[in-house]
C-alpha cells in the first residue's frame, strides 16, 4: 500500500443509539442511552447526541448518566442488529476500495487513490445515509492521525478534510490528549512541564521531550507536527485478528460466557478464512469486575481456521485459566498467520470433510446475508436470557 494514498476514517455517529432511533423513529430527537441497567453496575455503551448535551458519555456509570439526564430512554442494546448493520456499511466501503482496516464495529480506515479521498468520502457518506439510514462522519487526509482529527472536527454526520499544510491552524490548538500515545499519565507529565496544547509539544526541543517522556517522545513529537507513518493493518496483513465484547453488566453465568466465546470464534474464523490465511496461536482476553485483565494464549502444533478448532482452544483456555466470575469483558484473538494450511492425513476423514463443507456453506451465507444469518443452537437456547 503506497503512502501517497488518501486515508479516510469512517465513523458511525453514536452507532448503537443511532440504530435504535433508526428502527424506532419515535426515539428520534430524544436522549437515548444504550447500556446496562441503572439498578445494577451497568455502564453506558453509547448515547445519542441529545443525551450528550447533558454530559452523558460512553463508559460512564449508568446511575450517573440517568442522574445527569433523568428523561433519557435507557435501552439494553441489540448486538446482533448492530453487527448486521455494521456489515452492511462495510459492504459499502468495499465498493470503493479493498484496502480497509476495521478498527471496531463502528469505525474503519480506508485507503484510496491520492486526490480522490474527499470525493469518495462524500459518496460513502451519502450512500450510508441513503442505503441504510445511519449518520456517519468521514475524515480525509494523508495519514491515519490526520484523518482521525478531520473526522472528529467533522462530527456529527459530515465529511471533513485536513491537509498536511493545515496542521498548524487546525491540529496545534487542540488539547494534548488528541495525539496517540498520550494517556492520563503522559498528559499529567506534559502539563506539569507547562504544556497545554499540541503546539506546545510540536515546538518543544526533542531533547527536552525525550528527557520527559523517554522512548515515546519521538513518535509523539512527530504526531504533533502531523507526521504519521503508520500503515493500514489490512485483514491479510494484520499481526492479529480479534473480536471482544464488553458487557454492560457483570456476567456470572458460565454458559453465557461460552456462548459469547462460540460466536467470537466463529467471527474471527470467518475473517481469517475470507483473507485466505490460517492461525497458529489462539488467545483469550478477560476482564473482571475489578478491571483486572487476564490474557491467556496457546500456540498449536498445526494452524487452524475452522470455527470448531478455534472454539475448542478458546474454551479450554477459559475453563482452565479464565479465573473466577464475575467477568466484564471477553475476547478471542488469532495470531501467527500463515497463507493456507498444510494438509495432513488426519484431515481426510469423512467427519472433518463434512465439517469443512458445513463451514463453506456458513461462510457463503454470511457473505450474502450478514453474520447474523448463522445462529448457533446455544444462542437459541438462551434467547430469553438478558446478556
Amino acid at each position: 500500500m503506497k503512502k501517497t494514498r488518501d486515508i479516510l476514517l469512517c465513523d458511525l455517529d453514536a452507532f448503537f443509539a443511532s440504530v435504535e432511533q433508526l428502527d424506532n423513529p419515535s426515539l428520534k430527537g430524544l436522549p437515548v442511552i444504550v447500556g446496562g441497567s441503572p439498578e445494577g453496575r451497568g455502564v453506558v455503551s453509547t448515547c445519542s447526541y441529545e443525551a450528550r448535551k447533558y454530559g452523558v458519555r460512553s463508559a460512564m456509570p449508568m446511575k450517573k448518566a440517568v442522574a445527569l439526564c433523568p428523561g433519557a430512554i435507557v435501552l439494553s442494546g441489540r448486538m446482533h442488529r448492530y453487527k448486521e448493520l455494521s456489515l452492511k456499511v462495510r459492504n459499502i466501503f468495499e465498493r470503493y476500495t479493498p484496502d480497509i482496516e476495521v478498527v471496531s464495529i463502528d469505525e474503519a480506515y480506508l485507503a484510496v487513490k491520492s486526490g480522490e479521498g474527499f470525493q469518495i468520502g462524500k459518496i460513502i457518506h451519502a450512500a450510508v445515509k441513503a442505503d441504510i439510514g445511519l449518520p456517519i462522519s468521514v475524515g480525509v487526509s494523508s495519514s491515519k492521525l490526520l484523518a482521525k482529527i478531520a473526522c472528529e472536527q467533522a462530527k456529527p454526520d459530515a465529511v471533513g478534510i485536513l491537509p498536511l499544510e493545515n496542521v498548524r491552524t487546525i491540529l496545534w490548538p487542540l488539547p494534548l490528549k488528541v495525539l496517540p500515545g498520550i494517556g492520563p499519565v503522559t498528559e499529567k507529565k506534559l502539563k506539569s512541564a507547562g504544556m497545554q496544547t499540541v503546539k506546545d509539544i510540536a515546538q518543544c526541543p526533542p531533547g527536552s521531550l525525550t528527557r520527559l517522556l523517554g522512548n515515546s517522545a519521538l513518535n509523539i513529537h512527530n504526531y504533533a507536527n502531523g507526521i504519521d507513518n503508520r500503515e493500514l493493518e489490512l485483514a491479510n496483513e494484520a499481526k492479529s485478528i480479534s473480536e471482544e465484547t464488553t458487557f454492560p453488566e457483570d456476567i456470572y453465568d458460565l454458559e453465557t460466557m461460552l456462548m459469547v466465546l462460540l460466536e467470537q470464534s466463529a467471527g474471527v474464523g470467518f475473517r481469517i478464512r475470507s483473507a485466505g490465511i490460517t492461525a497458529r496461536t489462539v488467545t483469550i482476553k478477560l476482564r473482571t469486575s475489578t478491571f483486572k485483565t487476564i490474557t491467556r494464549g496457546k500456540t498449536l502444533p498445526e494452524t487452524v481456521s475452522e470455527d470448531s478448532e478455534i472454539y475448542k482452544t478458546a474454551k479450554d483456555l477459559f475453563l482452565n485459566q479464565g479465573g473466577k466470575p464475575p467477568w466484564r469483558l471477553v475476547g478471542v484473538q488469532l495470531s501467527g498467520f500463515e497463507i493456507g494450511k498444510q494438509e495432513t492425513l488426519l484431515q481426510n476423514t469423512p467427519q472433518i470433510e463434512k465439517s469443512k463443507a458445513l463451514t463453506r456453506t456458513k461462510d457463503s451465507l454470511r457473505k450474502k446475508y450478514g453474520s447474523e444469518v448463522i445462529i448457533q443452537g446455544k444462542r437459541l437456547a438462551m434467547k430469553n436470557k438478558d446478556v
